[in-house]
């Protein structure tokens, strides 16, 4: 067999397993926030900026388009945020955090620390280390045609 269809060789399957491990490792943090964690990221995107348009939100996150309406929609429904038109191009949909999307940030402020306790095999500088080579590994992807 060759070597490179080992699965022990994938750069690949280990992003995969990573990836199953730290949504594991967020549930029971976010289960508080009543969030999942797609719906996580577009909350913290929002508690950065307030009052952007999706366009804006879509690049900040790197949510499939798809994905996010969905997520915009459970996050409204639970009245975290609004969704509405602008009021200069009607074309263009902004999202707004509610009061109770504003609320939510303070009761998400412990959830990095806590998930940085399950990292304490790793040193801050090789924490450091590894996002910048995953934002280098990134950019090997961003201008892919996938």
């Amino acid at each position: 067999m060759s070597e490179f269809l080992k699965l022990e060789n994938q750069l690949c399957h280990r992003f995969y397993t990573l990836s199953n491990a730290f949504t594991r490792a967020y549930r029971p943090l976010l289960k508080a926030l009543d969030i999942t964690y797609p719906q996580y990221v577009t909350l913290m995107a929002l508690w950065e900026t307030d009052d952007i348009t999706i366009a804006e939100l879509l690049e900040r996150t790197a949510i499939d388009g798809g994905a996010m309406s969905l997520i915009l929609k459970k996050l409204e429904d639970k009245r975290f945020l609004k969704v509405t038109k602008d009021e200069t191009d009607k074309r263009v949909k902004r999202v707004k955090l509610t009061k109770v999307g504003k609320e939510k940030k303070q009761l998400a402020e412990d959830v990095p620390a806590q998930m940085l306790c399950k990292l304490n095999g790793m040193s801050t500088e090789e924490s450091r280390t590894l996002k910048m080579l995953l934002d280098k590994l990134g950019g090997c992807f961003a201008n892919a045609d996938l």
